[in-house]
């Protein structure tokens, strides 16, 4: 009797561990880099779990669902940390084996972090990366049994800006595509999102980290998303808080608002209380239970797979 438990136990635990998987961005050298040594850090932190900086390396970790459970969508997730950090345990794993359990395929987009010193050009080393991740998707959405029409992306804070970054410029030339494959994300899920790098309301911190000081102003209004938006952009899910003194509010209304002048299908949720990264408020099955909703409501996930218990 305990040798058939210990047997249940292992077959278990390897379910557990080929559900998940870290594989590199590319097979060969990383484009747009410099020679340089890998000083990745990651560190825990009582606030926010886990922070991972200095990252030089960028890796795609893969949750997939139990076959039977499989919906065939997938999301890309891309954590925050102002371009300076990623946490990619809260805003990372924790989000991506929530999705699993939907049956929806995730990967945690571990990308890297703009440095002078390991980029030739540091404003489009993540945005490359989040391109690459689409890529890889795409390319391996039959063994890893995708729908191909539903591969989307989501970014938490400045995460939030690449992944909008990767929704409006998916067809910008910054990685090797000799297929031509199509790298639109199908959908977006933006999470107290920065959007803008305008004095106005911009993430000034997160703007300094990609663009360095001073930024130009060509570059600045080149990766202020809201500007950017026409009808080829996916539909979009946006979520905020409106006490948020770190990303300002106006980023999710701005980009919102420049989705429906495009007639594109997008919701809004502006939660009153909550602050930036909704550490006290909202709970997360009560934000990302309406993430859930709309993505049934868009056909992303069957009717009756949310179970909040």
């Amino acid at each position: 009797m305990i040798n058939r438990i210990v047997l249940i136990f292992f077959i278990f635990i390897v379910k557990i561990s080929n559900a998940q998987q870290t594989i590199p961005l590319y097979s060969g050298k990383i484009p747009n880099s410099k020679i340089s040594i890998n000083e990745e850090q990651i560190t825990a932190n009582a606030l926010v779990d886990t922070v991972t900086r200095n990252v030089s390396i960028p890796t795609l970790t893969i949750f997939l669902p139990l076959k039977n459970l499989s919906k065939g969508s997938a999301v890309i997730i891309c954590p925050g940390g102002g371009y300076g950090g990623l946490l990619t345990k809260r805003e990372g794993s924790d989000v991506a084996r929530a999705f699993a359990k939907l049956g929806v395929t995730a990967f945690m987009l571990k990308y890297r972090l703009p440095n002078d010193a390991i980029m030739e050009d540091k404003s489009i080393g993540p945005l490359q990366d989040a391109l690459q991740a689409l890529k890889m998707v795409h390319q391996n959405a039959l063994k890893w049994n995708i729908d191909a029409s539903k591969i989307g992306i989501m970014g938490f804070s400045a995460g939030g800006h690449l992944a909008s970054s990767a929704g409006t410029y998916f067809d910008a030339q910054v990685i090797e595509n000799s297929a031509n494959i199509d790298l639109r994300p199908s959908f977006m899920v933006l999470i107290n999102p920065v959007i803008s790098f305008s004095n106005e309301i911009g993430h000034i911190g997160s703007r300094n980290n990609l663009l360095g000081k001073p930024a130009s102003a060509e570059k600045i209004q080149f990766f202020s998303n809201e500007l950017h938006v026409n009808q080829s952009t996916p539909q979009t899910f946006l979520v905020h808080t409106a006490d948020d003194t770190v990303v300002s509010p106006e980023n999710s209304f701005r980009f919102y608002h420049a989705l429906r002048k495009n007639k594109v299908n997008s919701e809004l949720h502006i939660y009153s209380e909550g602050e930036h990264g909704f550490l006290k408020k909202p709970v997360f099955e009560e934000w990302f239970g309406r993430v859930v909703n709309w993505m049934k409501d868009r056909n992303l996930i069957e009717l009756g797979s949310w179970n909040k218990e």
